[in-house]
């Protein structure tokens, strides 16, 4: 046998073994993620009622007396209870399911990438739950109290089931991630990418984006709009001032 096929054959095995061993692992991972939200639905699944009752509840306030909500499939009173605690299942077992992928990629990280990550997955998960809960208990009670207002007295007012746990599942994303914004501006700015200067030059053309986002992912009404808008803008300065803080940027206005 050739000594180069020799010598070339052993690296090789080397990183065959080390991408099977690393895909294990991922699946070991996965799985584990997976089983956390299993069984968190489990345990939920005798409250489907409730829980569909309670995320249900801004617009039932909004709604006639004695109004409720529609089901126009067959299997939807059945389906759209599911797919609300199993969605709700995914949010409480999310911590565990980014241990699992810290757990995943933290070997590959330096130390000081390690100690820059656990902040940034910790303060993600915060800002995305307050997105969440800002959204449930402040624009949905007061834009389906709009939109109701609207409704004529000869319309029955009385949304599908299905198009509503869409419409809130959409939105619950769309304010999770405006929430999203401070984190993202500080690790811009920690990486090196974008300076607090240049941050606060973006800042008109940001605020034209937030009133566009927000008219392309909200209802077709003001008052949607600007509950999502403003917060983003808000959200924007002070991931400004976090930059000014904590960041590592050194070209500040002082004018500011």
């Amino acid at each position: 046998m050739d000594p180069k096929q020799i010598e070339y054959d052993g690296p090789e095995d080397d990183k065959e073994q080390t991408l099977v061993a690393h895909l294990v692992e991922l699946r070991s991972r996965l799985v584990r993620s997976c089983a956390s939200v299993l069984l968190v639905f489990v345990c939920l699944s005798p409250f489907m009622k409730q829980i569909f009752d309670y995320l249900s509840q801004p617009l039932m306030v909004a709604l006639p007396q004695g109004a409720k909500l529609l089901a126009i499939g067959v299997i939807a009173p059945f389906m759209v209870p599911l797919k609300v605690t199993l969605f709700v299942a995914f949010c409480i077992a999310l911590p565990y399911v980014l241990y699992q992928l810290w757990a995943f990629i933290a070997p590959g990280l330096y130390r000081k990438e390690k100690r820059l990550a656990i902040p940034i997955i910790v303060s993600s998960l915060l800002m995305f739950f307050v997105g969440m809960l800002y959204c449930y208990f402040v624009v949905f009670r007061m834009v389906f109290q709009f939109i109701a207002g609207f409704s004529p007295e000869s319309v029955n007012f009385a949304p599908d089931i299905d198009s509503y746990f869409s419409f809130v599942l959409a939105l619950f994303l769309a304010f999770g991630l405006t929430f999203e914004v401070p984190i993202i501006v500080v690790v811009l700015n920690r990486m090196g990418i974008t300076t607090v200067e240049k941050l606060k030059k973006a800042r008109p053309y940001m605020i034209v984006g937030a009133f566009i986002l927000a008219a392309i992912v909200t209802p077709p009404d003001v008052l949607s709009q600007l509950l999502l808008a403003l917060p983003l803008v808000i959200l924007y300065q002070v991931g400004i001032w976090l930059c000014s803080v904590f960041g590592v940027s050194k070209n500040l206005d002082s004018n500011e």
